[in-house]
């Protein structure tokens, strides 16, 4: 099953979801399902409720969440974790293409992937 994505509101670069779905991935944000101002807790339990991986800037916090689940033996569809403004628009959907062509949800289940691991592999960059 191909990966599904949730933006919690730190995340929800609209420039961003608008490119995504232009590739045709299903994206949906905080503010689309009323979860703003929510606590982590609370978007993380929405998104594997929705068989979404959730996509956020929040790198220490959501961290934390999936370390203590991970400990407390609670399951999550997946977290990707990106410090926020770290690469642009256009870096950042191909980063998570390439992450949705080569990881099944199934396989992000229950795992953290850091954007900056998403880069183009060695041998293959733009000149």
């Amino acid at each position: 099953m191909i990966i599904r994505l949730y933006f919690d509101e730190d995340a929800m670069w609209q420039a961003l979801v608008t490119a995504l779905r232009a590739r045709g991935i299903d994206v949906q944000t905080a503010r689309e399902a009323a979860m703003i101002e929510r606590a982590d807790e609370n978007h993380l339990a929405f998104d594997t409720s929705q068989d979404r991986v959730l996509c956020s800037f929040n790198v220490a916090d959501f961290y934390r969440l999936h370390t203590r689940y991970v400990a407390q033996q609670l399951s999550h569809t997946g977290i990707v974790l990106s410090r926020q403004q770290q690469y642009s628009v256009g870096e950042s959907m191909r980063r998570l293409l390439r992450l949705i062509a080569r990881l099944t949800a199934a396989q992000m289940h229950n795992r953290v992937e850091f954007l900056s691991a998403w880069g183009e592999p060695r041998g293959e960059q733009r000149r």
